[in-house]
């Protein structure tokens, strides 16, 4: 009889500040779902501008109080620029650098009879303007973006697919090449003061520690297309995705660091016990 394979997953804030109750369900979601000794704990600060030493400490204290327990030493991202370096380097025929600021995009989508300008799970829909140039003509200021279209060529693929952990009675989830261009576009590898974004150091991170199934809010389903492309162009594998439902507050709306009345650590202040942050998160 085959083994089996082991479930190791992780949860992974950025700390810009407090963690809420969405937090904490994710973060026990993803305990709950790991194999035992399999959760990870990330630190993701590689907005150097917005991350504080006190809100990492922070979050460490409230995960410990929830009763999470994880593997030591923590990777941080700040510590990872080397790896996503070469990953770039792996990635540059199919990039570009752009020089565009968020103004010359607005102004590039508008149109009058428009009411709103396209955007996608990594922003405004980039227009193109800067698909022309080369590598070779990167300046400081410039960002690196994904050209798409050129690496589902390479890739030799249509489309696409993954199942959701979360609901595999649904089946497999299918997004084409045509759709990525129109509806994400060419995605930012390297950001401004950076030297990576969001995307390529989660994808480069979850591989490099072998997880296997990453949780993440619906809010984010998006961006796991851009992770899926990231990972057939790096040949990394490809792990599980489960998207869980997300927290809200009483008037539906999502939950954010800046909700400090749902802060973990106000509710310890207030005399809550873990117990009772699971039951208002419904765990």
């Amino acid at each position: 009889m085959a083994g089996h394979a082991v479930t190791r997953t992780r949860f992974a804030p950025s700390p810009t500040g407090l963690l809420h109750l969405g937090h904490a369900y994710s973060a026990l979601l993803a305990q709950s779902l790991a194999d035992p000794g399999q959760f990870l704990l990330r630190i993701e600060d590689i907005d150097r501008d917005r991350c504080k030493p006190r809100f990492e400490q922070a979050l460490k204290q409230d995960l410990a109080w929830l009763g999470l327990r994880w593997q030591e030493p923590v990777m941080r991202q700040s510590d990872r620029m080397a790896a996503y370096d070469r990953a770039l380097t792996q990635l540059a025929p199919f990039c570009y650098p752009c020089r565009c600021r968020r103004g010359d995009i607005r102004a590039a989508l508008s149109a009058p009879q428009e009411a709103a300008l396209p955007a996608g799970p990594d922003g405004l829909i980039y227009p193109g303007t800067c698909q022309h140039r080369s590598m070779s003509d990167i300046g400081p200021g410039d960002v690196i973006r994904l050209d798409v279209a050129r690496a589902f060529d390479h890739l030799r693929r249509d489309q696409l697919e993954f199942h959701d952990h979360a609901i595999l009675s649904v089946g497999p989830h299918r997004m084409t090449r045509d759709q990525f261009i129109s509806d994400i576009g060419d995605v930012i590898l390297s950001r401004r003061g950076m030297g990576t974004s969001y995307h390529l150091a989660v994808v480069v991170d979850d591989a490099a520690q072998g997880v296997t199934l990453v949780t993440r809010g619906k809010d984010l389903f998006g961006a796991t297309w851009i992770h899926l492309l990231l990972q057939h162009l790096l040949n990394l594998p490809q792990p599980t995705y489960h998207h869980h439902r997300l927290i809200r507050d009483d008037a539906g709306k999502r939950l954010a660091k800046r909700d400090d009345a749902r802060a973990i650590r106000q509710f310890r202040d207030d005399g809550a016990t873990p117990e009772d942050i699971r039951r208002l998160i419904g765990l």
